[in-house]
């Protein structure tokens, strides 16, 4: 098991307020449907029971994971709403998802005798969604397979098929042909959902749209949506922004990243701080350690990237290479003490850092800068 951290001047704080904002937004701008809360990956980095918890409080109608383990954590953790999971667990692990009460995927036709099989042996009534394939192509049932995997199904009187869903691959572009390909996935998603029609099934739960297609194509929202990036309060991309303030709506970022000055070091003009003696100071500078490296998500690369962080309101860079537990920072010209709060993302006087800045400064997505945050960095909540 990772440890996390309470013994280090280094921590995550988690506004629930943000959190529930975001989704009290969110249920605004898709009503009348639900929403499908994902808290895959430690709640994209947040904490998977501070998020499952703000969000349902804020009103989602169930929770989504990506494999069994995160669901029953959940589920440890006192959560009792449903929990689906987004992909279709191993034979060996599906009596583990239903012993505690986790809705199945299916998602080919071996995963559906699996899962009738898994569920005979539980006995009652297991609920299930069907993943279709509509062109993503990393998993799913394909056209082709749907109507014997319904008919496997539908045949099992321990098998409520409660769900229908798919994924869209480009759904966070604003490119013209991006969004072409967005509407060949909802035709061929429709025809999904004609296929179980013509056999007399009409899940009561179907869904398409994932946080930026609930924001930019209002057109594939069904009777459920599942958000993840949003509900953070980072958009998938930057034109959404002026689409949800055109509604009046705003979306609030609900992690920052905090440490403590550890160590202070006056050094003369030309010293090379950190490993390999990369750069040298241009001039004397006071040089603060902090104690947050690339073991808690805080790449090696940002150094060459120009990367900054907060002290006392202002923006200062790195002096050196990012180790793997603590950073340097050249703060030359300031009044800096061990002790003085560092703001690595987040806000600080007048100055903000955001996870869009730290995936420029990675040459990466908003979403594996928030889900690569270290287990050993402690979450806290604030209300």
């Amino acid at each position: 098991m990772a440890i996390e951290g309470t013994r280090r001047p280094s921590w995550a704080e988690i506004d629930l307020m943000a959190l529930r904002h975001n989704v009290t937004t969110l249920r605004h701008l898709i009503a009348p449907a639900q929403l499908c809360g994902v808290v895959k990956a430690n709640g994209y980095g947040h904490g998977a029971l501070f998020t499952a918890r703000a969000l349902l409080d804020a009103g989602v109608a169930g929770l989504a994971v990506a494999i069994v383990d995160e669901g029953v954590e959940l589920r440890d953790g006192g959560i009792t709403e449903p929990i689906l999971l987004l992909a279709e667990a191993p034979a060996e692990s599906l009596l583990d998802a239903l012993e505690a009460r986790l809705t199945l995927t299916v998602g080919s036709l071996e995963g559906a005798h699996a899962a009738v099989a898994a569920a005979k042996e539980v006995g009652g009534h297991t609920p299930v969604h069907i993943k279709v394939d509509t062109g993503m192509h990393r998993m799913g049932v394909v056209l082709d397979d749907l109507d014997a995997v319904l008919d496997v199904l539908y045949a099992s009187p321990n098998i409520v098929i409660e769900g229908m869903y798919s994924h869209f691959a480009v759904a966070d572009s604003d490119l013209v042909e991006d969004r072409e390909y967005c509407e060949v996935q909802m035709t061929r998603f429709e025809r999904a959902l004609e296929i179980a029609t013509e056999k007399g099934i009409t899940p009561p739960l179907t869904h398409l749209a994932n946080s930026a297609a609930a924001i930019a194509l209002p057109a594939s929202r069904r009777s459920m949506v599942r958000v993840g990036l949003s509900a953070y309060g980072y958009l998938p991309h930057p034109s959404m922004e002026a689409l949800l303030a055109a509604q009046g709506f705003r979306l609030r970022p609900a992690l920052s990243l905090h440490a403590r000055v550890t160590a202070v070091r006056n050094l003369e003009a030309g010293a090379r701080p950190s490993y390999g003696r990369r750069r040298p100071l241009p001039t004397a500078s006071t040089v603060a350690t902090v104690p947050f490296g690339y073991a808690d998500g805080y790449p090696r690369r940002f150094f060459d990237a120009g990367a900054e962080v907060l002290i006392n309101g202002i923006r200062r860079p790195l002096a050196g290479s990012v180790t793997m537990d603590q950073l340097v920072v050249d703060c030359v010209g300031g009044d800096v003490r061990v002790g003085d709060e560092v703001i690595l993302l987040g806000t600080q006087g007048d100055e903000t850092i955001s996870a869009d800045e730290w995936a420029a400064w990675g040459g990466t997505i908003t979403w594996e800068v928030l889900c690569g945050i270290g287990a050993r960095v402690p979450r806290i909540s604030r209300h």
